[in-house]
């Protein structure tokens, strides 16, 4: 074990934010934590760093076991070129091979016992750099940056000239050249295009030392993951397997942990039901039994009510208006920014009913056709023309379609003034905006809060075409399963570009993807892109010939389902077992009518025998029965007789009420 985290509690502000965090991790495991933004999980990875104190409970390392950690806006700043400043993580290699070629000089010049130390010397100092990597450590530096998106000409820039995002791809290239026995990284596929976080999957899947990620790329986590630490309402559960087995387990969990909940509220239900009727009899030995019921119900532990599954947002996209089948021509597309081509000659299709994703790296044109498309940037040159009563709703990463100095309200309001208060209020909240939210200036929210309203916009364009640019940046991974959802479940067209590999897996029923100025088309999701390109390169072969209506790149269609096997003999068909369960459902369904009409049977005769022993009561008042012995022990009789059925009746009712129960 090289990391143990046992009863972690921290609250800011009186808020609790994680409460009894306890998990390990193995030496060799590759472990997300997982959880909605705001659960905590940057807060868990900076205690564990020891950057914020826990108000309870500690994270342990194994001794002479070193953390390396990349926080999630962390970069450097330096005047180093990009080489240089991954080189100052090998400075020890870096020095044993200047004292190498200094004693290689100094072996030329000396003699006799001189030489004999020189080369004593020597011969420790090659050992030391040939253990430490020393031969092998520039083609490791160099295949790092090559991995991470830099290309061989970059590597003479400066740091301090670099973006935001390729920074922190230069902290992570420092990260990972110093090998750490446990990397701890924070959303470190942000600012990675798919080629290298593709790279930095099959680094990490191979890595000899132990991981912990944070990240809401479902895909990513799939590939490397062998264990998900989930941060839901303070406290921490651990699944073994990667992110598609805890989501499997998560909701079967889910569903039990509902199931027993309903199961106790309905046993409760019945008890309480049984306890009244019990004392309605009111005979000692009843109300006594109702009374010991009532002991046990109040020992019972009460299961609190599981949280429901992703209630945070609500998303409904239905196209107002039926488009022609024909939503999007495209020809022969160029542009050019200034002696940078982006791309020439592509051409596309789309059709009615479609979900078709652009994919490609970064700055290889995507979001610049999505633009042409909406006429935001003008083409080089090509032919774009849209279908019969096509309506566009589109999604800008930059939110450009919002006017920052306006509140929610007023976006909401100005953009669609049919709307009363009650409506735009009741939008603003399905999407988390509510009481004084929705005053909020747009220039004051965050990257996910725009996301939030820009899909909330989208939302009641009632459009039939979407075009979406990176829709789910910013969302935590319940927000993008529940815009998931409401993309699969659109009637309309839609268009986008994305990195969210699980996303378009998940949506894109077709993928256009952008490399060499040119499109190819793959007709699939993601997985059967990703096994038609390996496939390509293993053949080493030129694309196949464009088929259909489908100008500007080649096509490959997916390959056909099987047929479904035949269940093999001894194994009852989906017919036979159908008839079982029916034939075990009728005969449940008798059991439990005789058992209802027994209870009705016994609830009568109890009430009859009550009424006739009320009866008795009263006539042995009467003057000419209390003096007449002969009746008075013949009532008697009659009453004890009563009495003793009734209690065997009560017990009867009682045991069918049980079995009721269960």
């Amino acid at each position: 074990m090289i990391l143990s985290c046992q009863n972690i509690s921290i609250a800011f502000n009186e808020k609790q934010i994680l409460k009894n965090i306890s998990f390990h991790i193995e030496d060799y495991d590759k472990a997300a934590i997982v959880g909605i933004n705001g659960a905590g999980k940057t807060t868990l990875l900076k205690i564990i760093v020891g950057d914020l104190e826990a108000d309870e409970g500690s994270a342990a390392l194994s001794r002479d076991k070193k953390i390396g950690y990349l926080a999630q806006h962390e970069s450097v700043d330096t005047e180093n070129t990009i080489y240089e400043e991954l080189l100052t993580v090998k400075q020890e290699l870096v020095m044993l091979e200047k004292r190498i070629r200094e004693a290689e000089l100094q072996m030329k010049t000396v003699e006799g016992a001189k030489l004999e130390q020189l080369m004593e010397q020597y011969s420790q100092l090659t050992h030391r750099f040939e253990s430490g990597g020393g031969y092998s450590y520039r083609s490791e530096l160099t295949g790092v940056l090559k991995g991470l998106g830099f290309a061989e000409e970059e590597f003479g820039k400066s740091v301090s000239t670099l973006s935001g995002g390729q920074k922190t791809r230069v902290a992570l290239g420092k990260l990972l050249l110093q090998k750490p026995d446990l990397i701890m990284l924070d959303e470190p596929t942000n600012h990675l295009d798919m080629s290298s976080i593709a790279w930095l999957e099959t680094y990490l899947m191979n890595y000899k030392g132990a991981v912990i990620v944070v990240s809401h790329d479902r895909y990513f986590l799939d590939r490397v993951t062998n264990k998900i630490i989930e941060i839901d309402q303070t406290k921490a559960t651990s699944f073994a397997g990667n992110y598609s087995s805890y989501a499997v387990k998560k909701e079967q969990l889910r569903a039990a942990e509902l199931k027993a909940y309903m199961n106790q509220q309905q046993e409760i239900k019945h008890q309480e039901e049984v306890i009244a009727k019990l004392k309605s009899f009111n005979r000692e030995k009843s109300i006594k039994r109702a009374e010991s019921r009532e002991k046990m119900l109040d020992k019972m532990e009460r299961l609190d009510k599981p949280a429901e599954a992703r209630t945070d947002m609500h998303i409904t996209l239905e196209p107002k208006y039926t488009s022609g089948n024909d939503v999007l021509h495209v020809e022969n597309l160029a542009k050019s920014f200034g002696p940078l081509q982006l791309f020439q000659g592509i051409g596309f299709d789309i059709k009615k009913g479609e979900h078709v994703a652009i994919i490609g790296d970064n700055g290889t044109g995507k979001t610049t056709i999505l633009k042409i498309i909406n006429n935001l940037l003008p083409a080089d040159s090509g032919t774009l023309r849209l279908g019969t009563n096509v309506h566009i709703g589109y999604y800008d990463q930059e939110h450009h379609v919002l006017h920052m100095e306006k509140t929610l309200f007023e976006e909401i309001s100005d953009e669609y003034p049919t709307l009363n208060n009650t409506e735009i209020r009741n939008t603003l909240a399905a999407f988390l905006f509510t009481g004084d939210d929705v005053f909020k200036r747009i220039g004051d929210l965050s990257g996910g809060e725009r996301g939030r309203v820009s899909l909330a916009k989208l939302m009641l364009s009632e459009s039939n075409f979407l075009i979406l640019d990176e829709p789910t940046n910013h969302l935590d991974i319940a927000s993008k399963e529940i815009l998931e959802d409401a993309l699969n479940g659109y009637t309309g067209t839609v268009l986008y570009v994305s990195h969210d590999r699980y996303f378009i897996n998940r949506t894109a029923s077709r993928i256009l993807e952008l490399s060499g100025r040119t499109l190819t088309n793959y007709l699939g999701n993601y997985d059967y892109y990703l096994e038609k390109k390996m496939q390509l390169m293993a053949d080493n072969a030129a694309p196949a010939a464009a088929s259909g209506n489908m100008p500007g790149y080649p096509a490959f269609a997916a390959s056909p389902l099987s047929p479904a096997r035949q269940a093999p003999s001894g194994v009852p068909s989906k017919e036979s077992a159908s008839k079982l369960a029916w034939k075990e459902q009728r005969e449940l369904q008798a059991r439990q009518r005789k058992r209802e009409n027994e209870l009705k049977r016994i609830e009568s005769r109890i009430e009859a025998l009550e009424k006739r022993d009320g009866d008795i009561g009263l006539e042995m008042a009467l003057p000419d029965v209390c003096t007449n012995v002969a009746r008075l022990q013949e009532l008697s009789k009659e009453k004890d007789s009563i009495a003793a059925e009734l209690e065997q009746l009560m017990e009867q009712w009682e045991m069918l009420e049980t079995e009721a129960g269960n």
